[in-house]
């Protein structure tokens, strides 16, 4: 992939709200790795706009797949937070060569309290060694605190859902949904950005977007993180929970000028309430879970 390209493919991500993006081709799971960061995968991205005609049309009506999977995220999203978990969230500053030059890193557990809800406790934060952003714990905190299922079936006479095609995440092959609020709302926010659904199982197996509200795009202080790329793993054999979530964006600093700038969440070590669950062995029925894409630097420079 040339540098143009890249720089093409990064400025549409940041942009899939407005736009809708699709962001295909399979990938590992991320590494977290010291010193100069990999080149980027192939990725074949295109438009998804309003007047884009669908493609092949899928195996059972769309109503029908919105329906099954809003059904089971309804389920999902009453389930996950009674689960114990681990969690890991690293902000990462770059300089203009694609080499990481600060970070600032937590280790959070969220635990059950004597009520049985699942509260947070930061277990470990090495020290920082951030460049360019001045960010206080309980901002990262914030937006790493990201909601799970925007499309569970309680909330789904709120968006506008359209069918746009078909793709493998890793070798699941899924369903693409685009989901808009129809009605900006106050005191919720809604997502705006795209889901795919595994066909088989017609369960979400990844996210990419946007949450909104009347008064705009919902981000914490002063982190430019707005769109994220979500995966998710099943547990216990039956429950899709988010594992890995990851933005790219860019500080605007004055006497500096553009950084770029990634925020990794990763969740691990999920157990049920009182109990340990045992290790999953895919998906339902032995689905292989969807897997988080490699971990490529940002672009040097937007172009």
């Amino acid at each position: 992939m040339t540098a143009r390209a890249y720089h093409t493919l990064m400025n549409m991500l940041r942009a899939a709200a407005m736009l809708g993006v699709v962001a295909c081709g399979t990938r590992a799971r991320a590494q977290d790795a010291s010193g100069p960061l990999t080149p980027p995968p192939e990725h074949d991205v295109h438009r998804v706009a309003n007047t884009q005609p669908a493609e092949a049309a899928p195996e059972l009506p769309p109503a029908e797949i919105v329906k099954a999977f809003a059904a089971k995220e309804e389920q999902y999203a009453h389930v996950r937070p009674t689960y114990t978990y681990k969690k890991t969230i690293k902000l990462t500053e770059y300089d203009h060569n694609g080499q990481a030059a600060g970070e600032l890193y937590l280790e959070v557990e969220g635990q059950a309290d004597s009520s049985g809800r699942v509260l947070e406790h930061v277990t470990a934060k090495p020290e920082p060694t951030l460049r360019y952003l001045d960010i206080q714990q309980r901002d990262l905190l914030t937006a790493a605190r990201l909601p799970s299922y925007p499309l569970a079936a309680s909330q789904l006479n709120k968006y506008e859902l359209k069918y746009i095609g078909q793709e493998k995440v890793d070798e699941i092959d899924c369903y693409i949904f685009e989901a808009k609020p129809k009605l900006l709302e106050r005191a919720n926010a809604l997502f705006n950005g795209v889901v795919w659904v595994d066909k088989h199982y017609l369960e979400v197996v990844k996210t990419y977007g946007r949450w909104v509200t009347d008064l705009g795009t919902l981000k914490a202080a002063d982190l430019p993180f707005v769109n994220f790329e979500t995966y998710r793993e099943n547990v216990d054999g039956k429950y899709w929970f988010p594992d890995y979530a990851r933005s790219d964006d860019y500080l605007h600093l004055k006497d500096v000028g553009e950084v770029p700038v990634r925020l990794v969440i990763k969740w691990t070590n999920f157990k049920a309430p009182g109990a340990v669950p045992p290790a999953t062995q895919g998906g339902p029925g032995g689905a292989s879970p969807a897997t988080a894409p490699s971990a490529a630097p940002p672009p040097a420079k937007p172009q």
